[in-house]
């Protein structure tokens, strides 16, 4: 099933393409990591899909009424600033939003704060949380939203390695229930990791699209990151690792 198609997605910052003739498909079942350098795109892309920047192009997201998308997709943006000291099950509550109500004994709420490791964290405040701690907060309301597709961005910078690990499990579990995930990540060794799809974008442009290993070729980080890297296969997965500048 088809949960995010883009056709020919261009949206512009001046005269200068901040994302040109994207076309892609998002299916149920993946866990896509959206890759490439700062000022690439991605968090345009993802932004122009929900509809919130214009551009020229079709997002089947975009086409889609407010209340319609907000059931449709839940969006994890950059920022993680909590701006009222209310505790974490009632701000959790908010991501049911869409579904015409905000009940912190809603199970969805209880089934987002496990995911995330937060269930004794429920009655906290949710300002008294360190950054990181926020950062979970934030990402289990977009879980608690049990939307068909999770729009991510950079959900994992800034959390410890658990957090990080644990995060992207969460991601992948999603996606092997038969829902889409699609997050942009630096992290290129979690992505190559935990994702069974990178997406990469240079300059606005997608770039590669495949499996991971496909997608992470030598050729390709050094012409789109400038680097090298070194590939393993593991008894516990894939292994990638950036090693150095490209002299």
């Amino acid at each position: 099933m088809t949960l995010l198609s883009l056709e020919n997605l261009t949206i512009r910052r001046g005269a200068c393409p901040v994302v040109d003739d994207v076309s892609l498909t998002i299916g149920a079942g993946e866990f896509i990591g959206l890759l490439g350098p700062n000022g690439a795109g991605k968090t345009s892309l993802l932004r122009g899909a929900l509809g919130l920047l214009p551009g020229t192009g079709h997002s089947s997201l975009a086409a889609l009424p407010p209340l319609a998308r907000a059931k449709a997709a839940a969006f994890l943006p950059q920022g993680r600033e909590i701006a009222w000291p209310v505790s974490v099950e009632v701000l959790v509550a908010l991501g049911r939003s869409p579904h015409g109500t905000a009940d912190p004994a809603d199970p969805a709420v209880t089934r987002a704060l496990v995911r995330m490791g937060l269930t004794s964290f429920r009655d906290r405040s949710a300002t008294a949380l360190s950054g990181g701690e926020q950062a979970r907060v934030l990402i289990a309301r977009a879980l608690a939203q049990e939307t068909p597709l999770l729009l991510a961005d950079e959900p994992v910078a800034g959390l410890d390695p658990e957090a990080q690990i644990r995060t992207m499990q969460v991601f992948a579990d999603l996606a092997a229930e038969g829902r889409g995930v699609v997050a942009s990540i630096h992290d290129l060794g979690l992505a190559a990791r935990h994702c069974s799809r990178l997406i990469l974008m240079h300059r606005g442009r997608l770039v590669a699209d495949g499996p991971p290993r496909a997608v992470l070729t030598d050729e390709t980080l050094a012409e789109v990151f400038g680097i090298r890297g070194f590939h393993a296969e593991t008894e516990d997965g894939p292994v990638f690792q950036p090693m150095g500048l490209v002299r």
